[in-house]
């Protein structure tokens, strides 16, 4: 049986037959032999020859059934810790239109749709049993239930409503689907039932939104309604039913270049836990911001996107907004398939667009997170570059075969002590996620000016809820696009500076930095330092403190993984998580790892990670010139912050980083550009790849971005509802 984990999506199989000539849509249509060549490719983008090939399937429930397991204690407020489980069994209603897409017999996604239900055991709650009394708004819908594909953005995948009135009792989290090809079936297992919103207002609860009451189970016999032929990217015969598509009033303008971004961070669900972490992962949905398609090809093919997920916490003060931490992080999804989905406000799939192959303009493409955390479908952070976006295909950089997984392997890694609500009060969380392509640095090489690498965070809050070992995660606010999540620590108060030290040559970071007046004569100072796509990473900062005297010196940092066959380290020995040591002495605290000529694997502030740097003095802030030292290459550099007093100790050099050759230039002074602009020119050198042979060369002057302002995210789409085959 093959396993795959159902994709949320609008995905009408037309955008596949829309790519350059209109073809019937009733019927088989083959294309004339004259027609099936593909059109040249645009500059940068690959050669089709691995474009897939095959058979792709709209398929619907011809039948099935649901069974629900529900605790009426929890359901109906009950506070005692017995749970009182009650079954209720139902059969889905014939021809249901719950559309799924297969490619080659394996699963893929999914079209909006819903399951109407039908009631089956006698006994089932709502009844004359008072065993099975619920809430008087569910059963008076009991007999009318559905289960519904719900759109990107809801923060669940499926829910479960009033198919009369919409009304929403449960969103589904936390299942897992199975597709078997020859028998045509589907298998949904796992699911959590969490009250929604609706629910818990209209019971009066409004603090039950998002907790658990049962689980649901589905098993249907699917049927064909849409088979599309492909051959290298290309229909040659479909069978389809008459569809509409409305067009979209609010079409956003793409940039010069590919430009994928994370249009939308959908949810955050518990995968797995051990005992003392919980497993995590984060539910994406891309979008093609720029004209140009952008490679999604699987592996072992590389020229296509991976995707690292990333969870903070904002906490501490009297506000809870003293600090801002990174809690967690993941391994990275590999992407494949690109869906062509209409979320982002417009898709183009014309040529020479490949569609399923890459991502056309214009065009979404979601991972719900249950495949963001399948653990055989997410690679080690070890073998990337994240500016250039180039990792190998052999050694395969997501092979798990000599390895066994626990609950939090590879996953969004969390202790629960940084998520019980009793042990965080006021905390407030945030999940991240990045696509880092390879197709937008081939195409900056070329195109200078055209260089999309650094928008492609976006952040948005959750809250938590639950404990000790299972814990939900409800959606706080709307994703915030193009920023990375340290900039909503920006809207406490913080500073928070891009940093760019080798324009066109390597990424970016960030300095965020806040002082708090504890009274009493002290203050706490508090520093974050984040790099979003930086590759030859952090392993030093110092802050001058002069006389000032300095108490609670501290350090934090996000667990590392440990080390795996393969997984991109020095020897597979994995990253190190050893606290950085600290040195308080001549005027400065500073802050160290390892060097890369120690060891490889140190702990520095490799790309998609945040460090945590903080400590107390009794004198007041000022502005100063810390000093950041670099990993793999580069020397020494200064970055604005503020410091106690006058800073005395000057601008200290902390351990250096080896350097190929000695130099005796002074290190770069940080300059402010005016507008926020990559700057690349078309004969750059790719930095060296993330091996461990990199060679370090001295570091050019460094560039400070003032923050780009975040582009707006376009209204919703209105689809038109799509209606059962005739």
């Amino acid at each position: 049986m093959l396993k795959k984990i159902l994709i949320a999506l609008t995905f009408p199989v037309l955008v596949l037959v829309a790519i350059g000539v209109a073809m019937p849509l009733w019927g088989v249509s083959a294309r004339p032999a004259s027609q099936t060549t593909r059109s040249p490719q645009r500059a940068g983008s690959a050669v089709a020859t691995d474009a897939p090939t095959g058979t792709l399937q709209k398929v619907i429930v011809e039948n099935g059934s649901v069974t629900m397991d529900l605790d009426l204690n929890r359901l109906n407020g009950i506070s005692n810790t017995t749970q009182n489980l009650r079954q209720a069994r139902f059969a889905i209603a014939a021809n249901s239109f719950f559309p799924i897409l297969v490619f080659n017999d394996q699963l893929r996604g999914a079209v909006s749709g819903s399951m109407a239900l039908i009631q089956q055991n006698a006994g089932a709650p709502g009844v004359s049993d008072p065993g099975y009394s619920l809430p008087a708004a569910l059963g008076a819908s009991f007999k009318q239930l559905a289960i519904e594909k719900l759109p990107s953005g809801q923060g669940a995948d499926l829910a479960v409503r009033d198919s009369n009135t919409g009304f929403t009792f449960f969103n589904i989290q936390g299942h897992q689907y199975d597709y078997d090809p020859a028998a045509q079936s589907l298998a949904i297992t796992n699911g959590k039932l969490l009250v929604s919103k609706e629910l818990a207002n209209a019971l009066g609860r409004p603090s039950d939104a998002g907790s658990v009451v049962g689980t649901i189970s589905v098993g249907a016999v699917m049927q064909p309604i849409e088979i599309t032929q492909l051959a290298n990217g290309q229909p040659q015969a479909v069978i389809m039913p008459p569809m509409q598509h409305a067009a979209d009033p609010a079409t956003p303008t793409l940039v010069p270049g590919p430009d994928v971004i994370v249009g939308e961070i959908d949810s955050v669900e518990q995968a797995g836990n051990d005992a003392t972490s919980v497993g995590l992962g984060v539910g994406t949905v891309s979008c093609n911001n720029g004209d140009q398609p952008i490679d999604w090809h699987p592996l072992p093919n590389t020229n296509h996107p991976v995707i690292p997920q990333n969870l903070y916490r904002m906490s501490g003060g009297a506000d809870n907004t003293e600090r801002f931490e990174q809690i967690g992080q993941s391994w990275m999804k590999h992407a494949f398939f690109a869906l062509e989905e209409f979320i982002c406000g417009t898709c183009n799939t014309s040529p020479p667009c490949v569609t399923g192959d890459q991502l056309c303009p214009g065009c979404a493409d979601t991972y719900v997170a249950s495949l963001n955390y399948d653990q055989n479908l997410i690679g080690s952070r070890a073998w990337v570059n994240p500016f250039t976006g180039v990792f190998p295909s052999n050694p395969d950089p997501n092979n798990h075969a000599s390895h066994n997984h626990t609950g939090t392997s590879h996953r969004v890694t969390v202790a629960t002590s940084d998520l019980i609500p009793a042990q965080n009060t006021g905390a407030t969380y945030f999940a991240e996620a990045d696509y880092i392509s390879p197709t937008e640095y081939t195409w900056c090489q070329a195109h200078p000016g055209q260089c999309n690498m650094y928008n492609n965070v976006s952040y948005r809050p959750f809250t938590v809820s639950g404990g000790p070992t299972n814990f939900t995660f409800g959606a706080a606010g709307p994703t915030v696009r193009v920023q990375p999540a340290i900039q909503t620590w920006a809207s406490t108060g913080a500073t928070v500076t891009q940093v760019e030290p080798d324009p066109g040559n390597d990424g970016i970071w960030f300095m965020g930095y806040k002082v708090t007046d504890l009274g009493g004569g002290l203050w706490h100072y508090e520093y974050a330092l984040y790099n979003q796509n930086l590759d030859r990473a952090i392993q030093s900062f110092s802050v001058p403190v002069g006389a000032a005297n300095v108490s609670n010196i501290g350090f934090h940092a996000p667990p590392q993984e440990p080390g795996w066959p393969n997984d991109g380290t020095f020897n597979n020995l994995g990253y190190s998580s050893t606290p950085w040591a600290v040195d308080p002495s001549g005027g400065t605290v500073t802050w160290s790892t390892e060097t890369f000529a120690t060891n490889q694997n140190a702990n520095a502030i490799r790309f998609g990670t945040l460090y945590n740097f903080r400590f107390d003095a009794d004198q007041p802030p000022q502005t100063a010139n810390g000093t950041v030292g670099y990993f793999k290459t580069g020397s020494p550099m200064p970055v604005e912050i503020q410091a106690p007093g006058q800073g005395g100790g000057g601008t200290p050099t902390p351990t250096p980083t080896p350097t190929a050759t000695p130099s005796s230039s002074p290190s770069p002074t940080a300059t402010v550009t005016p507008t926020p602009t990559a700057t690349a020119t078309a004969t750059v050198t790719p930095p060296p790849s993330p091996t461990p042979t990199s060679t370090p060369t001295a570091t050019p002057t460094a560039t400070i971005r003032p923050t780009p302002t975040p582009r707006p995210n376009p209204p919703p789409r209105v689809r038109p509802t799509p209606h059962p085959r005739p």
